[in-house]
């Protein structure tokens, strides 16, 4: 698997390209803004591309997707409804064969209702569940709480090499975050 990183400077989202080397078929994680640079990589390294998957339904995460809709025929996947078509809704948690990839798929809510954590091989993508050092906002202190208990149950139980490729901002671990996320550690001296 190989991850190629795009990031949308206008709204300081990141984007990825997730490819399966040895069926050239790849994934698109939070389309934000399509670049000639991607399409560009699509193209020329021939990539099949067969799916998008949503991290939330917030517009900077998902804007490309009708650029992509005009240009590739592919699988939205998603916890929104209607960003999924009705179709590929992701609940709870599981397990879906993408692009010849095992995409473990979690919900953790906290943020937005729809937030979904993917996870391929040993590398975690979040949307704005948790970034390098934070966690991503909320309305109330109780989503907040909400979160950070999601957060410590089902991304801190990971091995610590786990790498967190969030929707903005830098890459991090899941070490790094269990030792420097202020967020994480002021909740847990409540």
């Amino acid at each position: 698997m190989k991850i190629y990183h795009h990031l949308d400077f206008a709204k300081l989202t990141n984007c990825y390209l997730v490819v399966n080397e040895v069926t050239k078929e790849a994934l698109i994680i939070d389309p934000c803004k399509i670049s000639n640079a991607l399409i560009a990589q699509i193209e020329q390294d021939k990539y099949n591309l067969v799916a998008v998957l949503i991290t939330h339904k917030h517009t900077n995460h998902y804007r490309g997707l009708k650029t992509l809709r005009k240009i590739y025929d592919f699988t939205v996947y998603a916890a929104d409804n209607e960003l999924a078509s009705g179709m590929n809704i992701l609940k709870d948690e599981g397990v879906k064969k993408i692009a010849g990839l095992n995409v473990e798929y979690f919900s953790l809510p906290g943020h937005s209702a729809d937030s979904m954590v993917y996870k391929i091989g040993s590398v975690l993508f979040t949307g704005d569940v948790i970034f390098a050092g934070t966690i991503g906002s909320s309305s109330c202190s109780y989503t907040k709480k909400h979160l950070c208990k999601g957060i410590t149950s089902k991304i801190l139980s990971l091995n610590d090499d786990t790498v967190i490729m969030p929707g903005h901002g830098p890459m991090t671990s899941v070490g790094a975050e269990k030792e420097f996320n202020l967020d994480l550690s002021a909740q847990a001296l409540m």
